[in-house]
């Protein structure tokens, strides 16, 4: 032990001096291996900090309460939920078909424990006046200063609302709207003026804006005023925060859920109980996956694929560069053997290497991941949106981070330990390299993993559905690659014959010393595998995603609609689209309101309707038909009639792209048929007429006639549509106009004049218009645009239409970056360690009279050898995995094709799934041409092309 002991610290100690002594190539290695500890070390401690506990989570949710009551919006039905009080659903069964699901409020305070410490959380919605003009912001009434409510909003600035007239804001409200604590502010509609007293942030969310009211001295007042001017009132919710002595367990929240009221108990979150004991979770698709096996089986296979990569990846990199150190030490290493020392001394010289940078990368990478993630703590906390529980410091997690650094290095130190232990003693002193012979049977062992690799990612992608084994399949591919890339090497010297002699000695150079150049070529395989992977598969998602895109409008036109307020912001909008872009076409837009003008769509606001447009009975798809015992139509055919059905014209839905209005009906006359490129003279004329032109054929019956029903009790209508009865409302008949063919009509059912619509005694207010311009807009006009509307705060649907845009340009981009500073920085190794071994024979050429640029040229060749031949094995390599997910996607899209086709889903059969391989060839094109070439130049320019003068040697 003794022996063992001191022969590891005499190894160590030399790895050390050796390591300061070659402060460039240490400080490399030691880079390679920090930075992915320091990142993974960081991401640690920021998660982890960011990690709330359960007392935390608490203290922000519920303050110093014990409970936090909620309606679960059931009617006073028996619910069940789960123990954070998060996810609930009905006790019963109210899947059956007829039975209606409940809905409904519950009086929450009549389960209340009496005797209770009650604060009321009441939040709504209001356009509150900025310096820019109105901002949508939340209203939360709550007393804040209140020591229930202590821990749920942190006072920043100022001091909480202590008066009706008196509102706290939060910091990111206040830069938002341009105001600061002493302002004051209203809202659209209301006369009141309040001062901001204070600002705060809530602690789980810095994003919220939110302001805070003392309860009923906001949202009360503004509901009325904003009724009386014709507004629907904003939708307000209230919750309690209950305090009682003893709290309440989890047996006290199931008697409260058996009244249809939802608990989130701080007891409950603090003392969970088991999953067997939560009905919940006992309930068919309602599960626990987060805290089941599988969770946490997915989470570690994940985590141990990045960090195997990262591990395979880092000692690729870093193992020629250990080689590099072992050839500049050969000469010591032979004096070590010449005194006495085993092949396994000289194995523990080159293993204290990758000790020595381990540890130090260790320790590097976890000092400045500490200091870092405490100095930028602020900034995480604004990224993330929300504040750390506390700088939270797990040991044990970074002393296993720590541990993979060292044991990164060690590996990386590994082969290079085994190939000089394996150089005789002479051929260490004399500097002779001696005729090494390359293993015969790990390309065996390569070719035999890349086939089964290879077999295996094939059965994922054509016969099973699961992606996982095209991943582990290509995985397996990609090292047998590697391992067979020593015989690889020799077959690419082949090429030599035909090249000059600069790049033949190079080439040959390569082949010669597979030792050093195999690593290397590894590395940059791997680098660019990946790379032509994800590239790839990107370029086949954008193409299917360019053949599957659907236009919203025309290319260049523009849509702006407004739906609150009953359109009074209609007019500013239209001027503010007309005055900033380029419009050609101006085309104003109604919808048909039921009830009060300013009702909102589909009867939204109290004493408000709706209409519907009327499919007559003959045009109903079968397979959408109601059943009087609500089952389903469709199961009444087989499935050869469901798939002719499928394709009948009263099945085929029409596109869901275009623009969302209510039923598909806008009035409007013939300017909006030309923005929406209705190329049809009789759609114009029947428009003039006073006819109904109708895009969808089913609205249409046998007379030509369309049916508007107005529904002035919506909820009534669906009670009755529930039981197959008729739903009650005045019906209006207009004469129609079918458009022939099948256009594009973007969203757009059919079309009403405004003239027919009040002959017919329809009442019809703003939407907004609909715009084609002359040429796309430009992202200024775009920013000024944005700029008008929200001086208006209006909630404007704004849509541009810019055609389909690639979304994944700029991740191909900085993938064929990242690839091409690996393979530089990995050619760079092997150049280096070139240089080391092809010194005798550059002094060589030198002798006999080579000129010194010949240096440079066999620098840059050397380099641009290793980065080509890693480019194309990385290139070939790569394909595979995409191909093979490609594929699996394909097979599971025409599953769905044909599943929806056997249940006759409507628009199932207009067209099979488009699932193409693409290779992006000019991403290809930059790594084959540009990173080899980049790397041969980068590798001339920093070799000096005059060497050292030789040590003459005594012997």
């Amino acid at each position: 032990m003794t022996t063992w002991f001191h022969s590891w610290r005499a190894a160590v100690r030399i790895a050390r001096r050796d390591a300061w002594r070659s402060k460039g190539r240490s400080i490399l290695v030691l880079a390679m291996i920090a930075l992915p500890i320091l990142g993974v070390s960081a991401l640690d401690l920021t998660l982890r900090s960011a990690e709330l506990t359960p007392a935390q989570r608490m203290e922000r949710t519920l303050g110093a309460a014990d409970a936090r009551f909620s309606d679960a919006r059931t009617g006073g039905v028996a619910i069940l939920q789960d123990p954070e009080g998060e996810q609930h659903t009905p006790a019963g069964d109210y899947e059956s078909p007829g039975t209606p699901w409940p809905d409904g409020p519950t009086d929450v305070t009549k389960t209340i424990p009496a005797g209770s410490t009650v604060l009321t959380d009441s939040s709504g919605t209001a356009k509150l006046t900025t310096t820019h003009g109105l901002l949508q912001t939340e209203v939360r009434e709550l007393a804040a200063t209140d020591p229930v409510a202590r821990g749920i909003m942190r006072l920043q600035e100022g001091r909480f609302p202590e008066k009706n007239d008196e509102i706290a804001a939060t910091t990111r409200f206040l830069e938002s709207s341009g105001l600061s604590v002493g302002s004051t502010l209203t809202a659209r509609g209301f006369d009141r003026t309040y001062v901001i007293s204070g600002s705060y942030e809530l602690p789980s969310d810095l994003t919220a804006q939110q302001v805070n009211a003392l309860p009923g001295a906001f949202l009360a007042p503004y509901a009325k005023a904003v009724e009386k001017a014709g507004v629907p009132k904003p939708d307000v919710s209230t919750t309690y925060l209950v305090k009682k002595a003893g709290g309440f367990t989890w047996n006290t929240v199931q008697a409260i859920n058996a009244k249809g009221v939802l608990v989130t108990s701080r007891a409950v979150a603090l003392d969970p109980p088991a999953d067997s004991e939560v009905p919940l979770y006992q309930k068919e698709g309602w599960a626990n996956y987060e805290s089941s096996g599988a969770a946490d089986a997915a989470a570690l296979a994940a985590v141990g694929t990045v960090v195997g990569l990262a591990m395979l990846e880092i000692c690729l990199l870093a193992g020629p560069a250990f080689a590099v150190g072992a050839r500049r030490s050969r000469r010591q290493l032979g004096l070590v053997g010449a005194n006495g020392g085993a092949r396994s001394h000289i194995r523990a010289i080159v293993l204290s290497g990758g000790l020595v940078i381990g540890v130090a990368a260790a320790l590097v990478g976890i000092v400045l991941a500490l200091v870092l993630t405490f100095a930028l703590r602020p900034l995480l906390e604004d990224y993330m949106g929300q504040r750390f529980g506390g700088f939270t410091v797990r040991p044990l997690e970074l002393l296993a981070i720590a541990a993979l650094a060292v044991l990164t290095g060690l590996l990386s130190a590994v082969i290079p330990a085994v190939t000089a232990s394996r150089q005789t003693v002479l051929a260490s002193l004399t500097g002779r390299r001696g005729v090494r012979r390359s293993n015969r049977v790990l390309p065996l062992i390569g070719l035999g993993a890349f086939l089964l690799g290879a077999a295996i990612a094939l059965y994922g992608s054509v016969v099973s559905d699961q992606f996982v084994l095209v991943a582990g399949g290509s995985a397996i591919a990609e090292l047998g690659v590697v391992a067979m890339t020593p015989a690889l090497v020799g077959l690419f010297g082949r090429a030599g014959r035909w090249l000059p002699l600069s790049p033949r000695l190079a080439l040959r150079d390569a082949v010669r010393n597979r030792g050093r150049t195999a690593p290397a070529v590894a590395a940059v395989l791997a680098a660019v595998a990946g790379t032509v992977a994800v590239s790839t598969y990107a370029a086949s998602r954008d193409a299917q995603s360019q053949a599957e895109y659907r236009a919203s409008l025309p290319h260049g036109a523009v849509a702006a609609l407004v739906t609150e307020e009953g359109g009074r912001d209609v007019p500013a909008v239209r001027d503010a689209v007309q005055r900033t872009l380029p419009v050609d076409v101006r085309a104003d837009v109604f919808r048909i309101a039921v009830g009060k003008p300013g009702c909102a769509p589909y009867g939204e606001g109290e004493g408000c309707g709706r209409f519907d447009v009327v499919i007559p009975p003959a045009n109903e798809c079968p397979l959408w038909a109601t059943s009087p015992d609500g089952s389903d139509p469709a199961e009444k055919y087989s499935k050869e009639q469901r798939r002719a059905l499928a394709k009948d014209w009263r099945c085929l839905s029409p596109d869901g792209n275009g623009i969302y209005v209510e039923e598909g009906l806008l009035v409007a006359d013939a300017p909006l048929l030309k923005v929406l490129g209705i190329d049809d003279p009789g759609a114009a004329k029947a428009l003039a007429d006073g006819k109904l032109v109708s895009f969808h054929r089913p609205q249409v019956d046998r007379n030509s006639t369309v049916g508007i029903k107005l529904i002035t009790d919506p909820e009534a209508a669906d009670r009755a549509a529930e039981q197959n009865k008729p739903v009650p409302g005045e019906l209006k008949s207009f004469p129609a106009y079918q458009v022939s063919g099948s256009p594009d009509s973007y969203g757009v059912e059919s079309v009403l004049s405004p003239a027919a619509a009040k002959a017919a005694g329809l009442t019809t207010v703003p939407l907004g218009a609909f715009f084609s311009t002359d040429r796309m807009p430009s992202t200024e006009q775009r920013q000024r645009l944005d700029a008008e509307i929200a001086k208006l705060g209006s909630n404007v649907e704004l849509t541009v239409e810019q055609g389909w845009v690639d979304g994944n340009g700029l991740v191909l981009l900085a993938l064929t970056v990242f690839a091409g500073l690996v393979t530089i920085g990995a050619a760079g190794i092997a150049t280096g360690l070139a240089q080391a071994d092809a010194e005798a024979d550059l002094k060589t050429l030198a002798a006999v009279g080579a000129p010194p640029r010949v240096r440079r040229m066999l620098s840059g060749f050397q380099c641009g050898v290793v980065a080509a031949m890693g480019v194309v094995l990385g290139a070939a390599a790569g394909v595979l995995p995409a191909v093979g997910l490609r594929l699996t996607e394909e097979r599971e899209q025409m599953r769905f094709y044909q599943e929806a086709l056997d249940q006759g889903w409507g628009g199932a059969g207009d067209a099979p799934p488009h699932v193409p391989i693409v290779v992006p060839w000019e991403t290809l094109a930059a790594l084959l041409v540009a990173v080899p070439l980049g790397a041969a130049l980068l590798a001339a320019l920093v070799t000096r092309s005059r060497g050292a003068l030789a040590r003459r040697e005594a012997h």
